[in-house]
């Protein structure tokens, strides 16, 4: 799930399948997260356009704050990443846990 090398990617496939480059992920001072910019960082760390340590450090993110968006997509996809829906989907992966 975390890969920390880096590779030299200079444009990934974004999560609405459109090209993302260094120059169109969003904005480094970004403090709205909405859905989409948050998938847009995911989809750049996996791609290998950005590594975690500078997804973290340009972000202001936490490595857990990254690890959790990842998680949240590999689960739900972009949905799981929707503010109002992370309790919801917690209890989800909890119960499946539970009764598995």
């Amino acid at each position: 799930m975390i890969d920390t090398e880096s590779t030299s990617a200079k444009v990934v496939t974004g999560p609405l399948g459109e090209p993302l480059s260094l120059d169109t992920l969003p904005p480094a001072n970004t403090s709205r997260w909405v859905v989409r910019r948050k998938a847009e960082v995911v989809a750049a760390v996996n791609g290998g356009l950005l590594t975690i340590a500078q997804a973290c450090e340009r972000y202001d993110l936490t490595l857990e704050e990254l690890a959790s968006w990842q998680r949240a997509i590999e689960r739900e996809g972009m949905a799981g990443l929707r503010a109002t829906r992370v309790q919801h989907y917690r209890q989800v992966h909890e119960r499946r846990g539970r009764y598995s």
